[in-house]
């Protein structure tokens, strides 16, 4: 129910981020997906932006934190935003591939 409740409301927040913001460049393309996906769902009033599943993992060992760290860190990449983990701008990734500090502080490494 918690995990309900988070994605509701920030679903809704960044929904209105995206309408809100005329500068924002993919804001119809974003939409049209998340309208989309809405649709094929009954559960939702219109727009969809988190998948429904969620089956949580117990990071029990080193080696499965190792790749689920891997697999975050090369979304961005798959997706063809950048060619390196570490040059996602927003990605932990520089701290863990170069010696470089990245934007985001990282409490355990």
């Amino acid at each position: 129910m918690v995990l309900k409740n988070i994605k509701s409301f920030t679903a809704i927040k960044i929904i209105d981020a995206i309408i809100n913001n005329e500068r924002e460049s993919r804001r119809s393309w974003m939409l049209d997906i998340f309208e989309k996906n809405g649709s094929e769902n009954k559960c939702n009033y219109r727009f969809q932006l988190w998948q429904h599943e969620n089956r949580p993992v117990l990071l029990g060992s080193e080696q499965k934190y190792g790749q689920r760290l891997n697999y975050l860190h090369q979304n961005p990449v798959r997706a063809g935003f950048v060619f390196e983990p570490q040059d996602w701008k927003y990605s932990s990734a520089t701290d863990y591939y170069t010696n470089l500090k990245g934007l985001l502080d990282l409490v355990n490494r």
